[in-house]
């Protein structure tokens, strides 16, 4: 049987899903609180409580019209929980006050101040000086913190077996302009900085090891490569770590007390700092990693935090509603959550999402769909994005636009993950089993992900997909076609438990769906392409949408 849960906040619901704003006249500082408190809580692993999601991107609104901090105070003031973003401010000359990039930050930075907010700083790679900026890069060979061959010639990549200080000495080129100065004073005691890196400049990889002088000299020649992805990874982790805390000392630096709230507010993570999402995809994908045995991947020692990406990729063929698709990808990550947990328990988790779009590229993934015969809409979107949230449960959902995006072009994209982030907090069943919830986990199927799997990893749980009537015959190619994606939370004990499951079915509504819930069983229904939620009662047998 099935029927409505909570109909009183239909209403309610229908305004989320829409975009709109959650209360007619939204207390602001009560939304402020309520972006503040899941921001500064404890980690699950400290807590044993997921905090609750917010929204944000990666669009800082540089440039005109985009999704800049004052249209993110407008966002806040009609009640929808943006974490809110900055640009970093920009290493300059000590003399230099750009006035506006002063007035970017004046208005908003200031009302974060007012309404006690916490703030993301993005920027490109911090690394990146050490090769583009000529007092690093042009250092000799025995002084560069870049790779140099075996010729001594200098290459446009960093090393992990390069000296350290200038890591160091970067780090705090970032955090002593005087922009960040006149930031700082602006804020001078944020609950929480979180310091966001692109992290795609460019490295040195473990599989060219032994083109490395000092590799060799360290190690020699002939290291399995278990070896060589454990000495890069511990190289890496030295040398982020050294970046970081210039990044805090020169924070540090600033006037006190701004200097000491800032160092200690401050967290530094990166775009995808997390273990590999291909894991297993193909025979090549270690190639493309840094775990070791007894180690799936160093992230939680190398930053206080990651946002890999959960993107439907516009230069492959990764989609919404094949085996190749983030959600089937990122079921890989459940298992290298934990072990992040017990490496590094205050461990920052976020995710980045992005849906392909690039309209001056012929590859865009929206004229694929439309190719496909079915459209890419704000409401498939939205479905899309809340099946990883309810995989992951980050603390962030972020949103990747390019840096010339705008509102005007894909705001009706961003609505769906701000309507998905406030449903969480605006209805207490949601709340309670994002916080609590345990993922269940579909032993009766495998991961279509198997090549070369380590023997440490082959019995942690990799498959979160409920078994559907549509399902397709195995076994999966990458470009077998999943009409639904349905996975399921629990709470309580065996015989009095609760479900909740999600589904939705990305390339059009499928009517009279059976799901099958592991150690319950079938429940029949109807799936929309936004996506649904459901609450199954195991004692009872009732089903009842959450509405």
């Amino acid at each position: 049987m099935i029927r409505p849960l909570h109909a009183a906040l239909a209403a309610t619901m229908i305004s989320l899903l829409a975009g709109a704003a959650p209360r007619s006249q939204p207390d602001v500082q009560a939304v402020a609180r309520e972006i503040a408190a899941p921001a500064t809580a404890p980690t699950v692993w400290e807590s044993g409580l997921f905090p609750l999601p917010l929204a944000a991107s990666w669009n800082t609104g540089c440039w005109p019209g985009g999704f800049g901090p004052d249209w993110q105070m407008e966002q806040i003031a009609a009640g929808h929980r943006l974490l809110p973003w900055f640009q970093t401010p920009d290493i300059a000359p000590a003399d230099w006050i750009g006035n506006a990039k002063l007035a970017y930050y004046e208005k908003a930075m200031r009302r974060c101040a007012e309404l006690r907010l916490p703030i993301t700083l993005i920027t490109t790679q911090w690394e990146s000086r050490l090769t583009l900026e000529p007092k690093y890069f042009n250092l000799p060979a025995d002084e560069n913190p870049n790779f140099v061959s075996a010729s001594g010639k200098v290459e446009k990549m960093v090393c992990p077996f390069g000296p350290v200080e200038p890591w160091r000495q970067a780090g705090r080129d970032w955090t002593t302009s005087t922009m960040m100065r006149r930031v700082q004073a602006m804020y001078p005691d944020p609950p929480r900085v979180i310091f966001l890196s692109n992290n795609e400049h460019p490295k040195l990889t473990w599989i060219k090891a032994e083109t490395s002088p000092r590799y060799l000299a360290k190690y020699g020649k002939g290291r399995d490569d278990d070896f060589k992805r454990k000495a890069f990874a511990d190289g890496w982790i030295e040398r982020y770590r050294a970046l970081q805390a210039g990044m805090r000392a020169g924070l540090a630096a600033a006037t006190q007390p701004a200097g000491d709230n800032w160092a200690k507010a401050a967290i530094f993570i990166g775009y995808d700092a997390f273990g590999p999402p291909h894991f297993g995809r193909w025979g090549g994908w270690m190639e493309y990693w840094l775990g070791n045995a007894g180690r799936i991947d160093p992230s939680p020692a190398m930053w206080d935090g990651g946002s890999p990406s959960y993107y439907t990729h516009n230069w492959n063929p990764i989609s919404d509603h094949t085996a190749y698709s983030p959600q089937i990808e990122s079921m890989n990550w459940p298992f290298m959550l934990d072990d992040a947990g017990k490496a590094n328990p205050k461990f920052w988790w976020e995710v980045s999402a992005w849906d392909g779009n690039s309209p001056e590229e012929k590859n865009d993934k929206r004229k694929t769909y439309v190719a496909e015969g079915v459209p890419a809409t704000p409401a498939r979107y939205g479905g899309f994005i809340q099946y990883g949230m309810w995989l992951l449960r980050p603390r962030v959902v972020r949103e990747f636009r390019g840096h010339m995006d705008t509102v005007a072009k894909n705001g009706a994209y961003f609505e769906p993950i701000m309507a998905a982030v406030d449903r969480v907090h605006a209805d207490a069943t949601l709340r309670e089993f994002w916080q609590k919830g345990k993922l269940a986990p579909n032993r009766t199927a495998k991961h279509p992900y198997q090549d070369r799997i380590p023997d440490e990893f082959k019995g942690r749980d990799r498959w979160f997909l409920l078994t559907t009537s549509l399902e397709p015959p195995r076994p999966w190619k990458l470009d077998t076609k999943i009409p639904v994606f349905a996975l399921a939370l629990s709470l309580g004990e065996p015989g009095t438990r609760r479900w909740l499951v999600y589904a939705h079915a990305p390339i059009g509504e499928q009517k009279g769906v059976r799901i099958t819930l592991p150690e319950f069983g079938e429940i029949t229904v109807d799936v929309p392409v936004a996506g649904g939620f459901w609450v199954v009662d195991e004692k009872t047998k009732e089903t009842e949408a959450v509405k």
